[in-house]
């Protein structure tokens, strides 16, 4: 690898042709980026004091080995964008410079194109200094010819030109005379790799560029394609990677390929990548893939997965129904379901599950996260249920009834909410400020029709008003105790409908809103339907109402039934043991003593973190557990030696009393030891207990 410092126009000022390999990511940097860049240009340009600007490193390597008669391309490893920016600038600059009457000494608009831009004894391609890849390249060329764009250029390139050409044409001649020395005045630190020698990647990774950072796809895309044969490069690239693009779309690609990435890994590994690391995770798990199997195994199945998320998160589903379920999902924002989702669309696809078993399954796992959502259970865990989901539905010929099985054999904290429960709850819960009351409505509404309502023509409506200041035939109508009622009920179910008439009905009393031209009785909405039935509207008639919608819900978002026969077909197989354990094989906690009181103290708050915990008594110490040991807790003498069931270097510890044992042989799980010694330290070790059991219930991948 050489290195050394130079002008950009030295680096631009020869015949040397400069080419984006095809793996490289396309134009990403937006108007922040370039305005950036434009300004410190005018700045270094104004000041006759600043000599230069850096700005940043261009990396390259031959495509091939030179000859005398015939220099091969320099492919660019690192500052395309820049230098795509540059470009666009210069090109921006050269049109205004032939727009305008005035001669600016030392600055002509063919003295850049052809010192920047272009080399002039060169034909045909060969002519532009810089050869993007895909539509970057065409839509350049088309730039720099003054062309009209292709059909599908790049957007991002596009909206930069025009920002350019309105910035630059609003220079005076002074400033854009700054501007053109700024260009003059820039520098680099020209790197040159040396072919079979410097590794390109490594390189690639450990450059911090300037401007718009990496994402991880970008780097995994560098990655699997860097070090091939130019020939593969592309045979892959258009193969696989491109296709891949094409599908996500230039927006959706920047916006979703990391998160897909993300749920791919989660799939195939069964660990959640930090959302920072996605790319480190995936060489871990590549690296031997790329060995026994070969990078092309390992992008056509990258392909085959990010076909199935296209379908599901992006809405490119073919089928009307699986789309429609699909698109619920998204409305709700399950991502965390997608590495199971995942798994489920390769069977389906694979023959192994049929459409309709697809359907149910994906239908579910709405449910599962509707009812627990209004059941108001914490979240915290879905992320680990998904990830493990895979895991458990073992069952592939009875596929459905398997997946139901495990839904139904969840511990109380991921459990699914029963009808009784979803019921009770969906009745009372505040629905109007829930965060998702647009898909609630729509799904109520449009549940069993064939001829869908588009529930955003519409509004949301109270039949009893949100008004405090009640109308007086409103208080009279719900009788004594109104301002209690309104209270209760005004957010509920029973309470809330679907209306075009919401000006209209206003704070009018139940009878106008129900008998006027448009109103309840006339309305073809099924929300509406049974409120003609009601004389009157009071505490009574709200819950008739809500107890009508909330056996409906039960029906919308269906809970999973097996029989006791069958589900207990799939309950673990749970060996007899030889012998059990409890509190009295411990003798340090029932002989009074420090040790008694302090497990006394410790256990209850342990058992109060969650109704999920469990305690169980082994010979040597005593476990809790969510889905499996987060604390054992081994007695002593004078005190408790606890053991945290996590990575030491997890742990946040302020007051640093924990101790690291990992490889040290000790009873208890996990590499984290805390000895407890006084009443007063348990506030604080329970601060540190619980960042066990949060980072069990899946709060750990961020």
């Amino acid at each position: 690898m050489q290195a050394k410092q130079a002008t950009l126009h030295s680096l631009l000022d020869n015949s040397r042709q400069y080419r984006i390999p095809i793996y490289q990511r396309t134009y990403s940097w937006t108007e922040k980026e370039c305005r950036q860049l434009l300004n410190d240009i005018l700045k270094t340009g104004r000041d006759d004091n600043i000599p230069n600007h850096f700005i940043g490193s261009i990396v390259y390597i031959e495509e091939s080995l030179s000859q005398v008669t015939k220099q091969a391309p320099l492919i660019v490893i690192d500052g395309q964008q820049r230098l795509t920016t540059l470009f666009l600038l210069i090109e921006s600059i050269s049109r205004c410079l032939d727009s305008t009457d005035d001669v600016i000494v030392d600055f002509s608009s063919d003295d850049l194109r052809n010192e920047f831009l272009f080399n002039a004894s060169k034909k045909g391609e060969l002519r532009f200094k810089l050869i993007l890849t895909q539509t970057d390249k065409e839509t350049l060329l088309a730039i720099t010819r003054h062309k009209e764009p292709p059909v599908n250029a790049s957007a991002r390139m596009l909206e930069n030109f025009e920002v350019f050409n309105k910035i630059v044409r609003a220079l005076d001649i002074d400033e854009l005379s700054a501007l053109c020395r700024g260009l003059y005045k820039l520098t680099i630190v020209d790197i040159t790799l040396e072919r079979d020698r410097d590794d390109p990647q490594l390189i690639f990774e450990s450059l911090n560029s300037t401007g718009l950072e990496l994402s991880q796809a970008d780097l995994i895309r560098n990655y699997l394609l860097m070090g091939l044969e130019l020939e593969q490069q592309s045979q892959l690239y258009n193969e696989y990677w491109r296709p891949m693009e094409i599908s996500f779309g230039q927006k959706a690609y920047s916006q979703y390929f990391d998160g897909f990435i993300r749920h791919y890994l989660t799939l195939k590994t069964g660990d959640i990548p930090n959302i920072r690391r996605v790319y480190a995770a995936f060489k871990e798990y590549a690296n031997d893939i790329r060995r026994e199997k070969g990078v092309e195994s390992l992008l056509e199945d990258i392909h085959t997965f990010a076909k199935y998320y296209c379908a599901m998160a992006l809405g490119q589903e073919d089928n009307s129904m699986l789309d429609d379920a699909f698109a619920d999902l998204r409305e709700l924002k399950v991502d965390v379901a997608y590495p199971f989702l995942l798994r489920i669309y390769h069977d389906y696809s694979s023959s192994i599950l049929s459409l309709d078993d697809t359907h149910k399954i994906v239908r579910l796992v709405e449910s599962y996260v509707f009812r627990r959502s209004v059941c108001q259970i914490p979240t915290n865990s879905l992320n680990t249920t998904f990830r493990n989901f895979s895991k458990l539905v073992v069952d592939t010929d009875k596929y459905l009834e398997s997946f139901k099985a495990q839904f139904l054999m969840f511990p109380s904290y991921r459990r699914f909410p029963d009808d009784d429960e979803f019921r009770d709850k969906i009745m009372e819960r505040d629905l109007y400020n829930f965060g998702n009351r647009s898909y609630w409505l729509r799904r109520f509404e449009n549940y069993g029709r064939k001829e869908r309502v588009s529930v955003g023509e519409y509004t949301i409506e109270h039949i009893m008003p949100q008004n405090e200041d009640l109308s007086e035939n409103w208080r009279k109508a719900l009788g004594d105790g109104w301002s209690s009622i309104q209270k209760k009920w005004l957010h509920t179910l029973g309470n809330l409908t679907l209306t075009a008439y919401n000006t209209q009905y206003g704070d009018s009393s139940f009878a106008v809103k129900r008998d006027m031209v448009g109103g309840f009785r006339d309305s073809p909405l099924r929300l509406n339907k049974e409120l003609k039935n009601f004389d009157t509207w009071d505490e009574k008639a709200i819950r008739a109402r809500a107890e009508l919608l909330a056996e409906k819900a039960t029906e919308v978002w269906t809970y999973p039934v097996l029989s006791d026969e069958v589900l207990d077909h799939y309950r673990p197989k749970i060996a007899s043991k030889k012998g059990s354990y409890t509190i009295d094989d411990h003798p340090h906690l029932t002989k009074a003593g420090i040790t008694k009181t302090l497990f006394s103290e410790f256990r209850e708050k342990v058992l109060n973190i969650n109704p999920c915990v469990v305690e169980e008594f082994l010979k040597l110490y005593v476990a809790y557990k969510a889905e499996t040991n987060f604390v054992d807790v081994i007695p002593q003498a004078k005190n408790l030696r606890l053991s945290l069931n996590m990575d030491f270097h997890e742990l946040q510890d302020p007051k640093e009393i924990a101790k690291d044992i990992t490889g040290i042989g000790r009873w208890g799980n996990g590499d984290v030891e805390i000895h407890l010694n006084s009443s007063e330290d348990i506030p604080y070790v329970m601060g540190l207990v619980n960042q066990a059991f949060e980072k069990q219930m899946g709060n750990g991948a961020n």
